[in-house]
C-alpha cells in the first residue's frame, strides 16, 4: 500500500481544517463560579466582537448552523441558550483539550468571555449604543468560503437518497474538462443535503475510465466502498471532507496533481435521515501557479480505523477500551492530527514517548461528537525523531447513559462501515527528514496494514461483518433514538 494512499485512507473520515479565529483558554471553570462583570455589558459594544469573532462564519445564512446570530434580536432571542452552551464549552465546537497540542484557528472562549456572556443574559441583555457596534465580517456573496474557485464542478444528476434503510456509498464521475495539467492546492465541498451526507472522499482518474459503471443501474454514479483510493493505484487521492469541517488550503504549499482531461470521482457516504433527500454537490477547487515536490505520509493508529482492534462493543459498557502504538522507523516533522469513529466513541488520547524517555501530548478528544469531526493543525510543527513512540488510547460508551448514542436500547457493536457500528483511529500527517525515512516509513504501514488484514482474514470478523451486511440489506436497520 503506498504512502500517498495511505494518507488518502486518512483523509476518508476527517480533514485538515480551521481557519475561524478563536482565543486559547485552559481553564474549564464553569462560568456560575466565576465572579460576572460588574460594569453594565452591551451587545453592541461587548457581546457583538464575541460573537462576529467566533460564531458567525457558521450562524449564518446558508451555512450549517441552524439559526444566524448576525443581528441584536438573533442573538437576544436565544440569548439564555447561548449562555448554557457556552458556559458547558459546547460551542464554540471544539474538543482538543487544551496542553495537548497547541493548533491553528482554535475555537475556545476565554473564562471572562464566558462570564461576560453570562452576565449580558442577566442584566437583561441591555442593545447599547448601534453606533459602537462592530463592523460584521465580510463573507463572499456566493458562499466560497476560500473565494473564488478556480474550477467549480457540480455532480451532474442529483442523486435520490432514500428516508429509511441502510447506509448508501456511491460514487459519482464528474469531468474536469482541463486542457492541461494543474496542481491542486485547496478544494471546498459543499452538499446541499448535509443531514444525509456522513462523509465524502475525492480522487481523480483517468478520463472516461469509470464509464463501463457510471449509470448502469439507472441510477447517477455507481455503487462500492473500495473504488476511492483504495484498491485501484489509479485513483489518486485528493482528499475529503465530514460535518463540521471547515475548507483550509493544504499544508504548507503541499499540492496534488490534476491531470489534463481527468475526471473528478466524489464518493459520498449516504446515512438516511428519515426524509426523502437529493443531493446535488458542489466541488470548488483552487490551483496552485506551480507544481511541487512536498508530500505528507501518515500514521494511522489503531491500523485501518480499528478493523483488527477487537472493536466488539456490549450494550451497557461505558469504558470500552482500544490501544494501539507505532514506533517511527526514522525522524519525522509532524503537521496536522486528525480523528475519527462513530457516535460512541467518547474519548481519543494520543501521546509521544521520544528516545530520551520523555513525553510530548499530541491530542487529547476528551468529548468526541459525530457532527464536529475536526481535523487539527499545528501551530508549530515539529519534529519526532526516529525511534519515537507513539501511543494512542480510544475509549467508547455503548450505555444509555451516553447522550450521542443512537440506539435506544442499546445493542451490542462490532467494527463495520455502517453508521451504527463503530471504527475509529487517530491519524498523524508528517514529512519525513529523507528518502530512506520515507521508504522505511511506507514499509512499516505497508506491513501492518497487511498483518490487520491476515489476523482479520484468520477470525471470525469477517463472518460477522458479512452476516450484519446481509441483515442490513433485509432490512434490519435499528431506528436512531
Amino acid at each position: 500500500m503506498s504512502r500517498r494512499r495511505l494518507l488518502f485512507l486518512a483523509l476518508a473520515c476527517a480533514v485538515v481544517l480551521t481557519p475561524l479565529v478563536g482565543q486559547s483558554q485552559s481553564s474549564r471553570t464553569p462560568a456560575a463560579r466565576r465572579a460576572a462583570p460588574d460594569a453594565r455589558i452591551t451587545f453592541a459594544e461587548t457581546i457583538a466582537p464575541i460573537v462576529y469573532a467566533n460564531c458567525v462564519t457558521c450562524h449564518r445564512p446558508g451555512e450549517a448552523a441552524p439559526f444566524p446570530l448576525i443581528s441584536y434580536e438573533d442573538v437576544a432571542r436565544r440569548g439564555t441558550l447561548i449562555a448554557k452552551v457556552t458556559e458547558s464549552r459546547y460551542m464554540p465546537p471544539w474538543h482538543a483539550e487544551p496542553g495537548f497540542g497547541e493548533f491553528v484557528g482554535e475555537r475556545r472562549l476565554t473564562d471572562a468571555q464566558i462570564a461576560t456572556i453570562a452576565a449580558w443574559v442577566t442584566q437583561g441583555m441591555p442593545r447599547g449604543d448601534e453606533t459602537r457596534m462592530p463592523k460584521l465580517p465580510e463573507f463572499p456573496a456566493d458562499g466560497w468560503r476560500l473565494g473564488q474557485p478556480d474550477l467549480i464542478l457540480e455532480m451532474p444528476i442529483a442523486f435520490d437518497v432514500p428516508a429509511s434503510g441502510p447506509d448508501v456509498f456511491r460514487n459519482f464521475v464528474i469531468p474536469t474538462k482541463l486542457a492541461e495539467d494543474k496542481w491542486v492546492r485547496g478544494i471546498e465541498f459543499r452538499p446541499i443535503a448535509r443531514k444525509v451526507v456522513h462523509h465524502a472522499l475525492f480522487a481523480q482518474v483517468p478520463g472516461g475510465s469509470r464509464a463501463n459503471v457510471d449509470g448502469v443501474d439507472g441510477r447517477p454514479g455507481f455503487g462500492g466502498l473500495s473504488a476511492v483510493g483504495f484498491m485501484d493505484r489509479t485513483d489518486p487521492g485528493l482528499g475529503g471532507w465530514v460535518p463540521g469541517a471547515q475548507p483550509t488550503m493544504f499544508t504548507e504549499g503541499i499540492v496534488s496533481r490534476l491531470p489534463k482531461g481527468s475526471d473528478f470521482l466524489l464518493q459520498v457516504h449516504f446515512h438516511p435521515s428519515g426524509k426523502r433527500e437529493f443531493e446535488k454537490s458542489l466541488i470548488g477547487i483552487y490551483f496552485a501557479e506551480n507544481g511541487g515536490q512536498k508530500d505528507l505520509a501518515s500514521v494511522l493508529l489503531p491500523a485501518v480505523f480499528g478493523l483488527g482492534a477487537g472493536i466488539d462493543i456490549p450494550p451497557g459498557e461505558k469504558q470500552f477500551t482500544i490501544k494501539d502504538s507505532f514506533t517511527l522507523p526514522g525522524d519525522a516533522k509532524v503537521y496536522n492530527a486528525l480523528a475519527h469513529a462513530h457516535y460512541l466513541a467518547k474519548q481519543m488520547k494520543a501521546e509521544a514517548t521520544l528516545p530520551d524517555g520523555s513525553t510530548r501530548p499530541l491530542l487529547w478528544i476528551r468529548d468526541w461528537d459525530f457532527n464536529w469531526q475536526d481535523g487539527y493543525s499545528y501551530k508549530n510543527p515539529f519534529i519526532l525523531p526516529k525511534g519515537t513512540r507513539i501511543d494512542v488510547t480510544l475509549t467508547y460508551d455503548n450505555s444509555s447513559d451516553n447522550p450521542r448514542n443512537p440506539i435506544s436500547p442499546p445493542r451490542r457493536a462490532i467494527f463495520g462501515e455502517q453508521s451504527f457500528d463503530e471504527m475509529g483511529a487517530v491519524v498523524f500527517q508528517m514529512m519525513t527528514a529523507s528518502a530512506e525515512d520515507e521508504i522505511a516509513l511506507d514499509n512499516f504501514n505497508a506491513a501492518i496494514a497487511k498483518a490487520v488484514v491476515n489476523q482479520v482474514a484468520q477470525s471470525d470478523t469477517v463472518k460477522r461483518l458479512q452476516e450484519q451486511q446481509r441483515q442490513y440489506k433485509a432490512g434490519a436497520v435499528p431506528p436512531s433514538a
